[in-house]
């Protein structure tokens, strides 16, 4: 074969072109080497992770304490498409309407959801807050799960009896036991303080801005 004044002899041509591709296909594989069982479970999960956390909702309540795990959620909710909502349910006594006014707790409720909201600001997410009255703190958190088809409840628990060993809440435990979507469970450790300060800065700030809007 002649091909621009040059003979090529086909044989010699297929070997030179069998070479480049093999020498093609070895700096691919080195460059790319197969990924272990390790990788692939690792991009499954971020991949499952990334598909389910639509909505994430962070519990408070006079007794769950969620402000570190607001932090939490607010970094994980950052840079995906993940809605956040901070809901604060407060127990209405029996010897009362449900939606009758509580102004004592509904103040700690709005400078706790204050709070919330500086901390979502903080990471360059939004978040949407609500305040619920209700008989049952478990109850509520479930209704509302259901009713945003959360994906994720966020809750920073506490230890009844306030001692090291204690059993976790039994109002977590049922949330917990109840809901229908993955519940994210956070008890602050003896000398944790990495996420507790950075609330405890956005409650000095929220104390210094309106009041936000709940419904």
């Amino acid at each position: 074969m002649i091909v621009g004044g040059l003979e090529i002899d086909p044989a010699g041509a297929a070997c030179a072109f069998a070479t480049v591709a093999a020498t093609v296909s070895v700096l691919y594989w080195m460059l790319h080497p197969p990924q272990s069982k390790a990788d692939i479970a690792a991009k499954a999960a971020e991949s499952q992770l990334r598909r389910t956390m639509a909505t994430t909702i962070v519990v408070f309540s006079s007794e769950i304490r969620s402000e570190h795990m607001m932090v939490l959620a607010a970094r994980l909710a950052r840079g995906s498409k993940t809605e956040l909502m901070a809901v604060y349910v407060i127990e209405v006594p029996f010897t009362l309407p449900t939606q009758a006014p509580m102004e004592d707790e509904d103040r700690v409720a709005l400078d706790t959801l204050a709070a919330a909201q500086q901390i979502a600001k903080n990471h360059g997410v939004d978040v949407r807050t609500e305040i619920l009255h209700h008989r049952f703190t478990t109850q509520a958190v479930l209704e509302l799960a259901k009713r945003e088809t959360a994906d994720l409840i966020v809750i920073g628990s506490f230890r009844e009896g306030g001692y090291s060993g204690a059993p976790l809440g039994r109002t977590i435990e049922a949330i917990a036991a109840s809901a229908k979507c993955d519940v994210l469970i956070g008890v602050e450790g003896k000398h944790g303080t990495l996420l507790g300060e950075e609330f405890a800065q956005a409650g000095d700030d929220a104390n210094a801005n309106p009041t936000p809007n709940v419904t």
